[in-house]
């Protein structure tokens, strides 16, 4: 585990690195970035094995996380050479701009996708001509250290890619006080990333953080009941529901509410729990005996609607458990019972809160009494209903008919308490650069 002088160190030979690898060719950098990715395909097999060692991930997950890294490094070694500046019509001479590199940027990392969100800090951070410190969780460092490994294969030079295993109330506290890192990108809780951007503040350090989620999963009476029950199933149930995005509370219109509860009970109860080696296997275990714990405090004193099997043997399993809205229950209401809590707090893990709504604005109001705003899906055939619910709910990243939340192609961020800045997309770039004006007279 680096202590603070250990990150210092590592900090300085970034900040060393930075002035050769800012001034390296747009064309050559994304060289570089191309040739990682390649070096990353040559080993995703080995990437992913260490993922499953590492998080308990299943083996689908972890290959699909293995090929995002290459891809997502793909996709922003094509960002150097478009880092484009602009000329803007001036009196007395001419304006232009330019992207400039903060520095050193401080990633910091948590353990439910490591390598994938490791990655999408660096790719952009690096395509942009700053040098990244990585810290990742103090669970699941392997991944982080072997992707620096990697770079250095491809030919990053030493120190613009960097690991700092350790614990984040010491290494990645001094990360983000240093004076010399110039951005925190942090994803990870919301109580943390407060705790981030209040020390930030103190020196006006840029952020990005991606944090905490209670997505809602909205069902009309007119969507396709069996389609939008047997996805509801893994979009919150994926990775065991450690995943900001699960959509962890479904929304369901009255009219249709018994139905699809009944429809939800089967697709629940045909989730494969299991060996995450397993090709066949959709959920692991938790990543450790005190999250087990805390994510049995939220179901412990509720009745459970449903839920699914899971292994009995050594691991930290967690059966896929479903909870109804017990009669009476107000979502809209203040409250500190056990389902209110579970169906307010964020419990990432495999953990779903079902409650009846009585039309679209009152849909609308469910999913919007909450602190946080990062994803969620809409399902209806009205192409009307759709627009306008996507635009009334307060989140950074929703889907109609479907549960997807992450492209890299995309932006990607939270509304509210649930984030500062986007990640990925086309101007991911803008969050690792500065606009400089320059203003040249002619007359």
């Amino acid at each position: 585990m680096a202590d603070a002088a250990e990150v210092d160190r590592v900090v300085e030979r970034a900040r060393t690195a930075f002035a050769s690898w800012r001034s390296v060719a747009p064309g050559e950098r994304a060289r570089l970035l191309r040739r990682f990715a390649q070096v990353v395909e040559d080993h995703a097999e080995e990437l992913a094995q260490l993922e499953i060692a590492g998080a308990g991930h299943t083996i689908g997950n972890a290959r699909w996380e293995a090929g995002n890294v290459r891809d997502v490094l793909n996709f922003y070694a094509g960002a150097p050479e478009r880092d484009h500046g602009r000329q803007i019509p001036v009196a007395g001479g001419v304006d232009i701009t330019f992207q400039e590199p903060l520095g050193v940027v401080g990633v910091i990392v948590p353990w439910n996708f490591p390598m994938v969100i490791m990655t999408w800090g660096v790719a952009p951070a690096l395509a942009a001509g700053n040098t990244v410190v990585v810290k990742p969780a103090e669970w699941t460092p392997l991944t982080a250290l072997r992707l620096a490994e990697l770079a250095l294969e491809a030919g990053i030079p030493e120190g613009v890619l960097q690991v700092v295993p350790g614990e984040g109330e010491v290494a990645g506290a001094r990360l983000v006080e240093h004076p010399d890192v110039r951005k925190i990108v942090f994803t990870g809780s919301t109580e943390v990333g407060k705790l981030i951007a209040a020390q930030a503040a103190a020196q006006v350090k840029r952020v990005t953080l991606e944090l905490g989620g209670k997505s809602a999963n909205i069902v009309f009476a007119d969507s396709d009941l069996d389609r939008a029950a047997a996805s509801a199933p893994m979009a919150v149930f994926d990775n065991s529901g450690q995943d900001c995005c699960a959509r962890s509370r479904i929304l369901v219109e009255r009219s249709v509410y018994d139905d699809f509860l009944a429809r939800l009970t089967r697709a629940v109860r045909d989730v494969k729990v299991g060996d995450p080696l397993d090709p066949a296997t959709q959920m692991g275990p938790l990543i450790s005996a005190e999250h087990h714990a805390r994510v049995t405090s939220f179901v412990g004193a509720v009745d459970v609607h449903t839920a699914g099997s899971c292994p009995d043997g050594p691991g930290f399993w967690f059966a896929p458990t479903v909870l109804a809205a017990p009669a009476g229950f107000d979502p809209l209401a203040e409250g500190s019972g056990a389902f209110h809590r579970a169906f307010t707090e964020e419990i990432f893990g495999p953990v779903v809160s079902v409650v009846p709504f009585d039309d679209e604005a009152h849909a609308v109001q469910i999913a919007n009494h909450t602190a946080y705003g990062l994803s969620g899906s809409i399902w209806t055939r009205d192409v009307g209903r759709a627009l306008r619910v996507a635009r009334a709910v307060e989140a950074g990243n929703l889907s109609v008919n479907s549960h997807s939340s992450v492209r890299y192609w995309t932006p990607f961020g939270g509304f509210k308490q649930s984030g500062l800045g986007r990640e990925l997309g086309p101007d991911a770039l803008a969050a690792f650069t500065e606009t400089k004006n320059v203003f040249i007279s002619t007359e």
